[in-house]
C-alpha cells in the first residue's frame, strides 16, 4: 500500500510519497527540508502578532478575600490585558472569560482596520 501523505487520508485519497515530491517538483517548490532552516525564535518572531500568553495567578485584596486573577499578555505589543478576577474560578468562568478576551480581541482588529 502506498505511503500516505498530509490530509489525503482524512478525504480519502491514496498517494504515495513519490507522487507528492513529483507535483512539489513540477510547481517549483523544494522539499521541506531544503526551504530554509527557520530556529524556533524565528517562528515566535514572525508570529508574533497572534500568539498570546495566559496564566492564573491568586491575589489577596485589602479586606483579605483571595481572588484568582485571569491575566493574557499579547506578545507583538507586550500589553498585559487583566481578563478578569473572581473568588470562586469554575470551568464556566473560564469560558465566559476566554470568550470575552476574543471579543475583545476582534474589537480592537475592527478599530485598526478602520
Amino acid at each position: 500500500m502506498p505511503e500516505r501523505q498530509g490530509e489525503q487520508p482524512v478525504l480519502g485519497i491514496k498517494m504515495a510519497a513519490s507522487t507528492v515530491w513529483e507535483i512539489l517538483k513540477d510547481a517549483g517548490i523544494d522539499p521541506g527540508p531544503g526551504r530554509g532552516f527557520s530556529t524556533w525564535a524565528d517562528f515566535l518572531c514572525s508570529q508574533a502578532d497572534a500568539l498570546l500568553a495566559c496564566d492564573f495567578f491568586e491575589t489577596v485584596t485589602l479586606t483579605g478575600a483571595r481572588l484568582c486573577v485571569f491575566a493574557v499578555i499579547e506578545h507583538a505589543s507586550r500589553r498585559v490585558r487583566i481578563v478578569g478576577a473572581t473568588a470562586h474560578l469554575s470551568a464556566v468562568w473560564v469560558v465566559q472569560a476566554a470568550k470575552n478576551l476574543v471579543m475583545d480581541l476582534e474589537d480592537g482588529v475592527a478599530d485598526r482596520a478602520s
